[in-house]
């Protein structure tokens, strides 16, 4: 259970906060729902309390975690799939678990694919998401301004 005025992570989505807890009619009686605001664009989005953890709803990572992140952005042994079909939709699996342990190493595939090749549209476009997701929690989990954190990552995902 989380409480107002706390910080998670909504999958795809990214940073937000819990703005507050409502209880809304539904079908079966009053339920009460997570109003989660997201930072970046300021969407809200209702989270029924009881879904929380099955649509991958989670606090924020500890700065402890963050070593790791950037860990993933540098390995360089990863395997690739090189049908494109096949290789879209394991990333955007690993994007909707809200892991940011899974985002990292979708970000990090990606960039060494554009190493070696132009991107699609649609991976070029995930790439964009994913590095604004991993920017966006590093931001918040460290407590540093966004461009200190896409300087981060950059220099992680740049490591050969």
């Amino acid at each position: 259970m989380y409480s107002t005025g706390t910080k998670v992570v909504y999958p795809t989505h990214g940073v937000g906060w819990i703005e507050a807890i409502e209880k809304k009619e539904v079908g079966d009686g009053l339920q009460p729902f997570y109003v989660v605001r997201i930072i970046g664009n300021g969407m809200t989005i209702l989270v029924p309390t009881k879904n929380a953890q099955r649509v991958g709803l989670r606090a924020v990572i500890e700065p402890s975690e963050i070593p790791k992140v950037l860990a993933i952005l540098q390995k360089n042994d990863l395997e690739i799939s090189s049908n494109w079909n096949r290789r879209f939709k394991d990333n955007l699996e690993r994007i909707r678990t809200g892991s940011v342990f899974e985002v990292a190493l979708v970000l990090r595939k990606l960039v060494l694919l554009q190493q070696e090749r132009s991107l699609s549209f649609g991976e070029k476009t995930m790439l964009e998401n994913v590095r604004r997701l991993i920017v966006s929690e590093i931001s918040h989990a460290s407590g540093i301004d966004q461009e200190r954190a896409r300087a981060l990552v950059e220099q992680a995902t740049n490591h050969r």
